[in-house]
């Protein structure tokens, strides 16, 4: 989903929760915000650090809703790059495993900042309105509304990480695990009436 490939070589680091991560996330995704505006409607905090008590890789994924993702991609490479942001190769998301979605829909442009000051940021940008932006922003409110599930969850990746050799690994491992989060997440959806705008 929120794939970290810039550094797929290096063993992944998953730390405890930390309360700061969400109001930090929101303080870097505002500052974005005001800086790839309009082009960006809007930036959220996405991934676990957006979700109170998660155990985290110590990066910041943050999410831009665009409506045109070639035009969002020109235009935002100067003022990210500007940031020490660094263009990602990667221009697809994950497509859940037995959907059988067009693999188009999927698409994304992802920058990605390694900062002295730790911290990391991977600015995923998406179509408003694609299923990968509502995919990482039902896992976000899903896990949000059920903290009860955030200790399973923090357990299956730290015992993940542990387990294996790099990041890559890691994300490929983890992808049909969320997957399975968001087949339960969507009947959360039906009880509830959630949509990714709140």
């Amino acid at each position: 989903m929120a794939n970290d490939t810039t550094t797929t070589s290096t063993r992944p680091v998953v730390l405890p929760p930390d309360p700061a991560w969400q109001s930090r996330g929101r303080a870097i995704a505002d500052e974005l915000c005001a800086a790839l505006a309009p082009l960006a409607l809007r930036i959220e905090h996405i991934g676990s650090t957006a979700i109170p008590g998660m155990a985290a890789k110590p990066v910041y994924d943050l999410q831009a809703s665009v409506e045109d993702l070639a035009a969002a991609g020109d235009a935002f490479a100067g003022p990210l790059a500007a940031r020490g942001f660094q263009r990602s190769p990667y221009e697809r998301d994950h497509v859940p495993a037995g959907s059988d979605d067009d693999p188009a829909r999927w698409g994304k442009r992802l920058w990605w900042l390694r900062s002295e000051t730790g911290e990391d940021v991977n600015l995923h940008v998406r179509v408003a309105g694609s299923p990968n932006e509502r995919l990482a922003l039902l896992f976000r409110d899903w896990f949000r509304a059920h903290p009860e599930a955030v200790p399973a969850y923090a357990a299956f990746k730290r015992t993940l990480a542990d387990a294996v050799p790099d990041v890559g690994t890691y994300a490929d491992v983890k992808d049909p695990v969320v997957d399975l989060v968001v087949g339960i997440a969507e009947q959360w959806v039906t009880e509830t009436g959630w949509t990714p705008q709140g």
